[in-house]
């Protein structure tokens, strides 16, 4: 008498199917689109930090005036104009704010920050005014998840 060794079919395909309802449950504990949305919020409060940074340096240098393109508004991301310019080697700026003085030189800014959505127009997607007393406020209005990324010094 011969005794065949393996497994059935049924074996098999029970074995699959665990392993699908198993890797289904850990892709819906991990959730990858929260967390691409939360890496791309990271990379936004980094840059809208290092643009207040930028300005704040730039007014320590230059005896406390700030870039005369920062216009003086109540609502940051509110207003078109106050977005902020892409470093264009070509195209306009006409409406945007343009920091060129921030990347000029690298000094400030090696490289203009723009969103991690991505931008088909001329503005970065970041936004930038200054209130009544100069105390400027840099925010990201493409904040994923009901985000609020706004700083203001």
């Amino acid at each position: 008498m011969t005794v065949k060794r393996g497994f059935t079919l049924i074996e098999i395909l029970l074995v699959v199917a665990a392993i699908a309802i198993l890797a289904g449950i850990v892709i819906v504990a991990i959730n990858p689109a929260k967390q691409l949305g939360d890496t791309r919020n990271a990379q936004r409060r980094s840059d809208v930090r290092a643009l207040l940074d930028a300005v704040h340096q730039y007014a320590i240098d230059n005896n406390g005036d700030i870039p005369i393109a920062i216009v003086q508004t109540n609502d940051c991301a509110g207003i078109s104009t106050n977005e902020i310019c892409k470093y264009l080697t070509s195209g306009s700026c006409s409406g945007l704010v343009e920091l060129f003085v921030l990347t000029d030189d690298k000094k400030y800014l090696t490289a203009q920050p723009i969103d991690p959505s991505g931008s088909t127009t001329s503005g970065s997607g970041y936004f930038i005014t200054k209130d009544a007393k100069n105390r400027i406020t840099v925010c990201a209005p493409r904040a994923e998840q009901g985000a609020t990324i706004s700083v203001t010094r």
